[in-house]
């Protein structure tokens, strides 16, 4: 039977050393924790935000920044397409839709975008009419904005270099979407022929239409199909334009996340061993406090067995409290980091306690348990003389 009055007043009389012990090892298994659910809950968030785009057109340059951009609405001074290009997408069969969308304005430092109908159709799921006015202005459901109030946009971003108020602007919210936990909740959609309009965009005829239209930022297209989807992507992909799909650059961008993830796994395990060559000091320093106490159990008679368990078993404790807080407090840390990108970027993170993190947890815990056998097999060394003596 496990003497646990014993360790508890042991822990009592020498809570000094315990306490340290179980803030080294809260914080190792915290660190740990941090980055393991950190890079998780990137992914994962991410991937779910990129999921309702599916294929992105924009002017040549950076697909890092497309998507970023598009997808996770980052501000970002895009090079304009053509606008011949949303023309010949709308008339293109393999294209079910495609939704342009200008960037530029901003109102309250929410992203002021220009779009048409088929985005936020799609959106809801219906085939209405969104738009029934150029001042009209639908807005996701994080935005704070209700039905009825004014916005006036401005152009750029407040405090920017040449960011002015389009004072001659006015949109009114007719509707407020409902939330899908990713950028586009703080977006504010209205009519891309207004924003044309608004910054005197030149129009250009379309080639077998009357249609008329300006600069674009990006384009989003829905496509017929799976093998459509790579036929427009490489149409697209070269010249003047680029095609991407959000998920494979996302899968690069994974790729450099996993190798800052591998170089922090690495920092995480060398600060462990640093750890645990600090935590069997301290636990050499702890027994030797306790050097004239054991001596004396032995003097009483106390079997090797019954002193070993005592030792390693008050070990294992303060082990295991450490533990539990580090995967406490890493979680906590998580769940606020994650929180902070929330309120920053409008991307959802879900944070959440795996199997894999509890199997990581209990390798570790076993781990421990054996090397601690070590100072508590050499505790025997004390002799009933040595406690006497002292």
């Amino acid at each position: 039977m496990i003497p646990f009055g014993v360790i508890y007043a042991d822990f009592k009389r020498l809570w000094g050393g315990a306490l340290v012990l179980i803030i080294l090892i809260a914080c190792a298994i915290a660190f740990s924790m941090v980055v393991n659910l950190q890079e998780r809950a990137l992914r994962e968030g991410s991937a779910r935000a990129a999921d309702r785009f599916d294929l992105v057109i924009g002017a040549a340059g950076s697909e890092t920044q497309l998507v970023l951009s598009t997808v996770f609405l980052q501000p970002s001074l895009l090079p304009l397409l053509d606008g011949k290009v949303l023309s010949e997408l709308q008339h293109n069969p393999l294209v079910e839709w495609a939704a342009p969308l200008a960037f530029g304005d901003s109102y309250m430092g929410m992203p002021v975008i220009g779009t048409d109908d088929h985005l936020i159709a799609d959106r809801l799921s219906t085939s209405d009419k969104v738009f029934q006015s150029d001042h009209d202005a639908i807005v996701g459901g994080a935005s704070g904005l209700a039905i009825g109030d004014k916005i006036i946009p401005i152009h750029g971003q407040i405090g920017a270099e040449g960011a002015h108020q389009h004072n001659e602007a006015s949109y009114t919210v007719t509707k407020v979407l409902p939330l899908s936990h990713d950028a586009w909740d703080k977006a504010i959609l209205v009519p891309i022929k207004s924003v044309w309009d608004l910054h005197h965009v030149v129009h250009k005829e379309g080639d077998t239409h009357d249609e008329q239209f300006g600069a674009i930022s990006s384009i989003i297209v829905k496509p017929k199909s799976i093998a459509g989807a790579y036929q427009l992507r490489t149409q697209y992909r070269g010249g003047e334009s680029q095609a991407v799909f959000p998920g494979e650059v996302l899968v690069r961008l994974y790729g450099t996340l996993g190798d800052a993830r591998q170089i922090l796994s690495w920092v995480a395990t060398g600060t462990q061993f640093l750890v645990v060559v600090a935590i069997l000091m301290v636990v050499v320093i702890h027994l030797e406090q306790r050097k004239r106490q054991l001596g004396a159990l032995r003097a009483f008679g106390a079997p090797q067995r019954g002193i070993i368990s005592l030792v390693w078993c008050g070990l294992m404790l303060i082990m295991t409290i450490g533990m539990a807080l580090g995967v406490l407090i890493g979680y906590l840390a998580t769940l606020w980091i994650s929180a902070n990108i929330t309120t920053r970027y409008g991307m959802a993170l879900p944070v959440e306690i795996k199997q894999q993190d509890l199997l990581m947890i209990s390798i570790m815990w076993g781990v421990l348990a054996v090397i601690l056998l070590v100072p508590a097999l050499l505790t025997y060394r004390y002799s009933p003389a040595q406690a006497l003596r002292g």
